[in-house]
């Protein structure tokens, strides 16, 4: 029997217990061994709970434990879930977490302790709830050299810009609507300005490179400044507006990654990701395109991502799964210097302006007064800049991919 603690008795970990008992007889199949979660670390007790015996309120409890060889780490945040995974590692036991603010900050180092202490350092629940992408990147894309990454990931924001494509309503009357629905924070500000999936994208980015990409350095735009009337010129576009994490290695070796808001056309495989669903879209050299998609989010499908984390570690005992992360940073391209086509709303009486100093343009007509939109042609975000300086006013850009 492999004996499984965990670290967080909240949403994901509550989640967590809940599938390694109700699917027992699949995990324990799968596993190869039996599987019996034997603490749960929390502050608070659970009086009335079906497991409110396994609670432990000193997390010593779990590590001086020899027969503990699991921990599932679902606490979030950096402090103590840092310092309680690397204590972890350090004894030899493997560590399966859904912590993406910590992956993002500490991963290379708690994979090298991993490999060291002959234990895992698993975090497939990190990106995207419950879809199976950092697996597929490590394990199943080994033959391919991948050099681009775009996804929705982030169901809260993913939500908020369906909501606005079917209504015409605006930003902070559907964020208010996510949050009494339970789609958003109390405070949004991590979904809502980009942050979440700027530290998602750099776990895949440094999963695509084998180096470390540093959320710190990644250009990162919210969708707070999206209006109804960008969708209403995105429909006339034949385009939606989703808030993509993509990176992208050159054949020249330069590398950069990004999170904004983008028209994309219909054609494009996320236009009919909405709700709070995500996709992820990976190319390969060899494979071309293949996408991963469902649930980003909740309970039960991020414990469920977490869970086969432990049914791997507990495949591997006193083994260690390779994953290829290095402490080295990656050099990332400046933004100045990655190009675009951009969507542009100004005044009405600027229009000629406008043409003699973005050159040729497509005009978009929709039902909007007193304005004057238009698609540039490719150019750099600093050309861009540039000549937006000279027009003197810019009401919204949003960047077209596809």
């Amino acid at each position: 029997m492999i004996q499984v603690s965990v670290l967080g008795y909240g949403t994901v970990g509550s989640g967590v217990v809940e599938v390694i008992e109700k699917n027992k007889e699949e995990i324990n199949k799968k596993s190869g061994e039996e599987l019996n979660v034997k603490y749960i670390l929390d502050l608070r007790d659970f009086p009335g709970d079906p497991y409110e015996a396994k609670v432990v309120h000193d997390v010593n409890v779990i590590l001086e434990d020899p027969e503990v060889e699991i921990i599932c780490e679902t606490m979030g945040g950096i402090k103590p879930a840092y310092d309680f995974s690397k204590q972890a590692l350090l004894k030899g036991k493997s560590v399966c977490t859904s912590n993406k603010e910590l992956v993002a900050n500490h991963g290379p180092e708690l994979l090298r302790i991993a490999r060291e202490h002959k234990c895992n350092y698993l975090f497939e629940a990190s990106v995207g709830g419950g879809i199976p992408i950092i697996r597929p990147i490590n394990y199943s894309l080994t033959a391919e050299k991948i050099d681009g990454i775009t996804g929705i990931l982030n169901g809260t924001t993913n939500y908020i810009l369906s909501k606005m494509a079917e209504g015409g309503v605006g930003f902070g009357e559907v964020l208010k609507e996510a949050q009494e629905k339970g789609y958003a924070e109390r405070n949004p500000e991590a979904d809502v300005e980009g942050y979440d999936a700027c530290r998602k994208i750099a776990i895949l980015s440094s999963l695509m490179t084998g180096k470390n990409v540093k959320y710190e350095d990644i250009y990162t735009e919210g969708i707070t400044k999206i209006t109804a009337e960008d969708f209403v010129y995105a429909k006339a576009l034949g385009r939606s507006i989703k808030l993509l994490a993509m990176s992208r290695e050159k054949e020249d070796g330069s590398f950069y990654a990004m999170v904004a808001p983008f028209m994309i056309p219909v054609s494009h495989p996320l236009h009919g990701v909405n709700g709070v669903f995500n996709a992820v879209f990976v190319h390969g050299n060899m494979l071309g395109d293949s996408m991963y998609y469902g649930r980003g989010a909740g309970k039960l499908p991020t414990a469920s991502a977490v869970v086969s984390d432990v049914v791997d570690c507990a495949r591997h005992i006193g083994k260690t799964i390779m994953c290829f992360w290095d402490d080295e940073d990656v050099l990332q391209t400046k933004v100045d210097h990655i190009r675009h086509r951009f969507f542009v709303r100004t005044k009405a009486e600027l229009e000629r302006k406008a043409v003699d100093i973005f050159g040729l343009v497509r005009v978009v007509v929709a039902d909007v007064k007193e304005e004057y939109a238009f698609v540039t042609e490719e150019m750099s975000e600093k050309e861009f800049a540039k000549k937006a300086e000279q027009l003197g006013c810019v009401w919204n850009r949003i960047r077209l991919e596809g």
